[in-house]
């Protein structure tokens, strides 16, 4: 049996791929090693298996190879290009185009240009409004292409209540260091669930909820033209369902986060020029503040790793998304005391 640390020393050798590359950069992610050559990425996936995800088996890891090849074609025609074998003869030679039986799967991605995702252009200060445009006319066509998911309205709240019920049970735990941060959104947040999870349904049932993207970031997008939005999540679909408002919305606060506050009014009024059913205020506020408490809980989540990878930037990004939190719940109530979901009962 070829362990995951053998794959990673041959692929992380510019040797392995014949010619191909000079150098290598392998990064490991919390699923994933992915190996960045001169003008080709392959991803690895780890043989991980979480409440969200199953990679424990090479045909799992199979499938969801051909399941990411596939949903990222919608958004990233001209980046996403085979899944590959990675193959062990009988002498252990590991090789990605020779003989042998297959010992794992990579899906394999044309390299884009580091300086033109749109969260390293933010950082320069050089994104264009053009090029927002574009983004945004390529997200109005994919969300009126999108499948709707008619039958998904308890169930879909029900995800989200239950994922807010985990923002609070991490955010909350003192040794992460946020004592009392956050406690204002979260309540609202709660209030908002119960209060407007009719209203969400409503959405389902009216067509607005689509299979999206499921992670819709500046750091996924890539301002070629045209625009390649990258990684979309394939390894669960309940968490590719969404509203196409929350989803830009979220893009928007991650653009706002990042210093970029003009980019989300401009996508909005795209979306609803190019979709229409726009969601009023305490809707869209509600997702904003889910989606920034979503992503603080996801900051501080890496401390709890073992080892912790870049431990320092952790904690002080959690705390910017609690302050995105704050701000767009600033129009949604406060509830009469602290609240805790029981809409939909125990989530």
């Amino acid at each position: 049996m070829t362990h995951l640390a053998e794959k990673v020393k041959f692929l992380s050798d510019p040797s392995s791929y014949g010619g191909a590359t000079r150098r290598v950069e392998a990064r490991e992610t919390h699923m994933s090693w992915v190996f960045l050559t001169d003008s080709r990425v392959y991803k690895l996936k780890k043989p991980v298996r979480y409440p969200f995800l199953d990679f424990s088996s090479l045909p799992r890891r199979f499938y969801f190879c051909r399941e990411e090849l596939k949903l990222n074609s919608r958004l990233a025609e001209n980046t996403y290009l085979a899944v590959v074998a990675l193959r062990c003869d009988e002498t252990g030679h590991m090789s990605l185009s020779g003989a042998g039986h297959i010992i794992d799967w990579l899906v394999e991605m044309r390299r884009l240009p580091a300086s033109d995702m749109l969260d390293a252009r933010i950082r320069h200060g050089s994104a264009t409004r053009h090029e927002i445009e574009r983004v945004g006319d390529r997200l109005v066509d994919f969300y009126a292409r999108c499948p709707r998911e008619l039958g998904a309205g308890e169930t879909y709240v029900r995800y989200l209540a239950g994922e807010q019920l985990i923002n609070r049970r991490i955010l909350g735990r003192p040794e992460l260091g946020l004592p009392g941060l956050g406690q204002s959104a979260l309540d609202k947040v709660d209030h908002a669930l119960e209060q407007l999870g009719p209203a969400i349904e409503e959405r389902v049932r009216r067509g607005t909820i689509v299979e999206g993207h499921g992670d819709l970031r500046p750091e996924h997008i890539c301002l070629t033209d045209p625009p390649q939005i990258i990684d979309c999540l394939e390894f669960n679909h309940t968490m590719r369902i969404v509203d196409p408002y929350d989803e830009v919305n979220y893009l928007g606060i991650e653009c706002d986060v990042l210093g970029a506050t003009w980019i989300r009014p401009l996508l909005r009024r795209m979306l609803e020029r190019g979709i229409g059913n726009a969601p009023d205020a305490p809707l869209l506020a509600l997702y904003g503040g889910f989606r920034a408490l979503l992503r603080a809980r996801l900051c501080v989540a890496h401390l709890l790793e073992h080892p912790v990878r870049h431990g320092e930037k952790w904690h002080p990004l959690a705390i910017r998304y609690v302050a995105a939190a704050d701000a767009q719940c600033l129009n949604l109530p406060s509830p009469a005391g602290r609240r805790s979901n029981r809409a939909y009962g125990d989530v």
